[in-house]
């Protein structure tokens, strides 16, 4: 049948609106959930092929803790200050002589030789918003743009396409959104809805997780499902019925195409891609069975929300995935797990308290340092950039409630893997970890490096939704002291 002809007599019986709605009861509707509509198209993606260059990573695992960390009380203590900014912590050797961390890093302190310690991330931005969509997309926006600029890795998808049957962006489970009112940072912007990363995890009741009495100490230990909720559909008999309906799909995705297509039908297109993809392919569907890992290494990433979702990120990037986003920031069970300003309606205490509860600087410690540990002794991490990202540090100060509240003068990342020249501290701030005292580095030279170690040249050019090209940064260089 031409693809220019609808079918089923569709010419003379139905209209647009009836195509869109039969299609949504198809295997789009019944096996993924809205987590998964916001899978990706690959058609353009493929027919583009790899962006031209080679980097030395094959795939990136970005741990997106958004909502502030502080960096006094992780990274870069500063034990001399007066006690007003260092507070009560005590800091801790490493196993690089001379560099220190603060107690609250145990775990990290020991592999600190295999990390690029940043300590002069540095940006001029105290709102949490436009700080995100800076370090999300490494573009500078106005509250008018914050959903106008696409993701670092929605620009890798665009421009390297999926990988052994994994969209070419996945977050795990890509359920933050900053508020109130929730504001969904996890986009494609100016490349299309197509290239929204695909979030394994759902919308919760409480998107901004500002609604609703938060225990005051909320048990740490607790395990996600993690899987998408179409691979549920399991056995031959349902592949079966899948195969029937996917060639029913067809029939209808060509009638689609002889219409004029929108954002939203572009997309749709995608999130049905993406599921028959996880479907169909043994591999990948095994590759969300997180219940197959021992115990000891569930344990050793800690059983808790964070460290499942590290274990659930060497899993993809293990079957193949090309840019995965570990997303933990805000939570229903947590509220702002970073963003602790200690005002009473966030029923917190202090932060120097704190960082010691399982799912915060204490479960994160473990889980980063057992998912770098765990990709090396697999021989994964040679070919794996993690990098460690939040979109400010916290004041130096504590304020008088016991919180820090937000400064985007001065914190602390860090990259280790493929490319990395580890073993390093990189860039120092004054005594009081107020503001660099070296070079600084904002989230666009960031940004500048991820795409340089994945062989994307940074300062070239990308053609948006409306085929108009696009600079892939508008600023930003390659942090050339991280590099190897």
């Amino acid at each position: 049948m031409p693809d220019n002809q609808l079918p089923l007599g569709l010419n003379g019986l139905w209209n647009r609106r009836d195509v869109l709605r039969v299609g949504s009861v198809s295997i789009a509707a019944t096996a993924v959930p809205a987590a998964l509509l916001a899978g990706g198209s690959t058609a353009a993606a493929e027919k583009q092929g790899p962006a031209e260059g080679k980097g030395k990573a094959k795939s990136v695992i970005y741990l997106w803790m958004a909502g502030g960390v502080t960096h006094i009380d992780s990274f870069d203590p500063k034990p001399e200050a007066p006690v007003e900014i260092r507070g009560t912590l005590n800091d801790i050797p490493t196993n690089m002589p001379g560099t220190r961390f603060c107690e609250t890093l145990p775990n990290l302190a020991k592999i600190a030789d295999q990390l690029c310690t940043v300590r002069s991330y540095s940006h001029d931005i105290d709102d949490h918003l436009i700080s995100q969509v800076y370090t999300l997309s490494g573009r500078r926006v106005t509250m008018a743009g914050l959903f106008s600029e696409p993701n670092i890795g929605s620009i890798i998808w665009h421009m390297q396409g999926p990988r052994n049957g994994l969209p070419g962006y996945i977050a795990v489970p890509g359920i933050t959104r900053p508020g109130p009112p929730p504001f969904p940072l996890f986009v494609g912007g100016w490349l299309g809805s197509q290239y929204v990363p695909y979030c394994l995890g759902g919308l919760p009741e409480q998107p901004d997780f500002s609604v609703g009495e938060k225990q005051f100490d909320p048990p740490a230990q607790m395990e996600e499902d993690l899987k998408p909720k179409s691979l549920a559909l399991g056995g031959d008999g349902a592949l079966a019925r899948l195969s029937s309906r996917m060639q029913l799909r067809q029939s209808f995705d060509r009638a689609l195409r002889s219409l004029d297509k929108n954002d939203s039908i572009v997309a749709a297109e995608g999130q049905f891609n993406s599921a028959i993809r996880l479907l169909t392919t043994p591999e990948v569907r095994r590759a969300f069975e997180v219940d197959d890992e021992p115990a000891s290494v569930r344990d050793n990433y800690g059983r808790t929300k964070i460290g499942g979702r590290c274990l659930q990120a060497r899993r993809l990037v293990e079957a193949g995935a090309r840019f995965v986003m570990v997303d933990y920031g805000y939570d229903p069970d947590y509220g702002n797990i970073w963003d602790n300003h200690n005002a009473p309606v966030q029923n917190h205490p202090p932060i120097q308290k704190m960082v010691f509860r399982g799912y915060h600087l204490a479960g994160m410690d473990k889980a980063f340092a057992a998912l770098i540990t765990d990709l090396r002794e697999r021989g994964l991490l040679e070919s794996t950039m993690v990098v460690f990202l939040t979109e400010f540090g916290r004041t130096p100060k504590i304020n008088p409630l016991g919180g820090r509240d937000h400064w985007g003068a001065a914190g602390s990342i860090f990259f280790t893997g493929a490319g990395i020249k580890t073993g390093q501290v990189v860039g120092a701030t004054d005594r009081h970890a107020a503001r660099p005292t070296t070079h600084p580095y904002s989230p666009a030279d960031i940004a500048a490096t991820i795409y340089h170690s994945l062989g994307i040249n940074h300062k070239g050019f990308v053609n948006d939704i409306q085929n108009r090209p696009r600079p892939i940064l508008d600023h930003g260089e390659v942090m050339k002291e991280v590099l190897s």
